[in-house]
């Protein structure tokens, strides 16, 4: 965790092992008989950013729960052998309530969890349930719907440019919906992708901005955990798209919006029906209508017909009114996918695995 977090938040004590490679442990130490409660971030936590927000949710935790509440941070746990090892001893340390915060800890979760069937637990982004597994997550592809749209209504080439960590669900999902929100715009949009195989690599995703750049892209969103793509596409004069935080700080006065995620009532309900005794695995998948994802506040380049019609938009989806994954949609070989007057199914969401036509890039 940052400097400023340690000081603020949590206190040094006893470690429950060594942090594995570069990750680091700290602890709130407590009063005995206090609900344990533990976290694994897969990166380090920054100012902004997707751990970042996940360590929003850790402090929630705290903030609801004060002294009755002892809590155990590791960071920057990215490899799946480092994962299972601290998950376990998590589970080992008396820990009730330990959540996973990337796809990367699906794997030692369902491992650890059936030795530890006493133990809570819950991750983000995973796709599998145990009897004390839970998981949750976003639907990040209405964020980006909107924002692609806000991007067509300010681009001039009509080019999008988009950077994810992974060619994974949770990330190829959010970006076709981000090409087609700016298709429902302007209808002969594109979208140029690229995968940087990484989650936080703020070089390879300087290079990937300035490609896209010089490619024609004049609008850049990024799924990372960094705000380089927002720099860079200030720097050179293209508009940018954040994630999971409000970037704006970050992008020359060219941040359109983010799309900001909330895991609050994430983190503190779990909390609260583990202390209630009342904890069950669940699905939990929330979005505009539920507020774990959140606009950013709208530039003020964008016109102010434009910035009413993204706030109706936003609305919409949450109401249902609007799918952004309504058909007709073909892939980017034309075979249509979803028919005209159907939705795409959640189950078909979560596990997508192809672009939309007008997507250019592999997924590789």
């Amino acid at each position: 965790m940052n400097d400023v977090t340690r000081r603020d938040f949590l206190k040094y004590s006893g470690a429950i092992g060594a942090a594995l490679g570069t990750g680091s442990l700290s602890t709130v130490a407590q009063a005995q008989e206090v609900l344990k409660i533990g976290a694994v971030y897969v990166s380090p936590v920054a100012e902004i950013g997707w751990t970042k927000q996940h360590s929003l949710g850790v402090e929630a935790i705290k903030a609801a729960f004060g002294d009755k509440v002892e809590l155990t941070v590791i960071d920057n746990i990215f490899m799946p052998q480092d994962a299972e090892r601290i998950f376990r001893e998590l589970a080992s340390a008396g820990n009730k309530l330990i959540f996973g915060t990337s796809f990367s800890h699906g794997t030692p979760m369902q491992k650890v969890a059936p030795r530890f069937p006493k133990v809570a637990f819950e991750h983000c982004s995973g796709i599998v349930h145990l009897a004390n597994l839970g998981t949750f997550e976003a639907k990040y592809y209405e964020g980006t719907f909107v924002a692609g749209a806000a991007g067509a209504y300010v681009s001039k080439a009509g080019k999008i440019g988009f950077i994810g960590g992974f060619p994974i669900p949770d990330i190829v999902g959010p970006a076709n919906a981000l090409l087609l929100g700016a298709q429902s715009v302007n209808p002969n949009a594109t979208c140029n992708a690229i995968f940087l195989n990484s989650w936080f690599d703020p070089g390879k995703e300087k290079e990937a901005a300035k490609t896209l750049i010089s490619q024609g892209c004049d609008v850049i969103c990024s799924m990372t955990d960094t705000a380089t793509g927002v720099q860079v596409a200030g720097e050179g004069g293209a508009w940018s798209i954040g994630y999971a935080s409000d970037m704006a700080k970050f992008g020359s006065g060219k941040q359109l919006t983010s799309f900001v995620l909330d895991w609050t009532s994430d983190y503190v309900g779990a909390a609260k029906a583990v202390a209630a005794g009342t904890w069950k695995p669940e699905v939990r998948w929330d979005g505009l209508a539920g507020g774990v994802v959140k606009m950013a506040p709208y530039n003020e380049g964008i016109p102010a017909d434009a910035k009413a019609k993204l706030k109706q938009l936003e609305a919409d989806i949450g109401s249902g009114k609007v799918h952004p994954y309504a058909g007709e949609l073909k892939d980017q070989d034309g075979k249509v996918k979803v028919a005209a007057g159907s939705v795409l199914a959640d189950n078909d969401i979560r596990g997508m695995n192809w672009f939309v036509k007008g997507m250019i890039g592999k997924l590789s």
